[in-house]
């Protein structure tokens, strides 16, 4: 076999999976139920965040929070501060690649 398989994990509880972590990127998988979010940080690459179910509320730089559904995919910039949350009922579930994969 030349392709190599991934899982992505079908929970409802909190989850931040970092399902490849290698030079050329990285890709997230991401699992954020009601009233959780992630610590408000700047983006260490270029983001590409896809809402895969539920409702994303993002606050980018010194913008105020926006809303997105699912099927929405977001071009996240380098070096953007970053407020990532859920605040609906639904779980959030995202896929987050960050390319190219940062430098540390």
């Amino acid at each position: 076999m030349v392709e190599i398989e991934y899982k992505l994990s079908g929970t409802e509880e909190k989850a931040i999976e970092k399902v490849i972590f290698d030079e050329n990127l990285h890709y997230l998988h991401m699992v954020l139920p009601t009233g959780e979010g992630l610590p408000e940080h700047y983006s260490n690459s270029n983001v590409y965040m896809t809402v895969v179910r539920g409702r994303l509320s993002i606050g980018l730089n010194d913008q105020e929070i926006h809303e997105y559904e699912a099927g929405t995919l977001l071009k996240i910039p380098f070096q953007s501060k970053m407020n990532v949350k859920n605040l609906h009922s639904e779980t959030l579930e995202l896929i987050v690649v960050k390319a190219p994969a940062p430098k540390n």
